[in-house]
């Protein structure tokens, strides 16, 4: 299967990197790993945590397993610097377990494209915080983040 291309294309400006930044921030929210998975290269690279992932499958597999652990999964990403075919993000997401814990993990990307703006390399450091569902700051219904909700730096995060 060849690779698409995933518009907008580097070199990234701010305009164009942010728009990356929220149609990634849409499609993790919709928790489709096949989906999810078109956005980066065949062969793409991922270090997440201290897993190490590689290419389209194992993002699937990846990404399958994390939403089975990691349910109602809300993420908000914020650009945080763009440059050529690199963008950084910061990004915090709130779920809860099987026990009905509530976390807010909060993360960094960085981000390589190619120039059809196919993702391939993906380096993520991630946190996970314990709160109380009391704490929750993301409230939509699940999917993707409404257009008025706060942002991350709106919200104090």
């Amino acid at each position: 299967m060849a690779d698409e291309s995933k518009p907008p294309f580097p070199p990234f400006n701010q305009e164009t990197a942010a728009k990356k930044v929220r149609l990634a921030e849409d499609a993790w929210n919709s928790k489709n790993p096949e989906k999810i998975s078109l956005a980066y290269t065949q062969n793409s690279q991922w270090r997440n945590r201290n897993e190490f992932i590689s290419g389209r499958g194992e993002i699937i597999t990846f990404l399958q397993n994390k939403w089975k652990k990691e349910l109602e999964y809300r993420l908000i990403k914020e650009l945080w610097a763009t440059s050529s075919n690199r963008i950084s993000v910061r990004f915090a997401y709130e779920w809860h377990d099987s026990a009905n814990h509530w976390f807010r993990s909060y993360g960094n990307e960085n981000w390589e494209f190619t120039e059809s703006g196919l993702m391939q390399l993906r380096l993520a450091s991630i946190n996970d915080v314990s709160i109380t569902e009391s704490e929750r700051k993301y409230h939509w219904p699940l999917g993707r983040r409404p257009d008025e909700h706060p942002s991350l730096s709106e919200l104090g995060l």
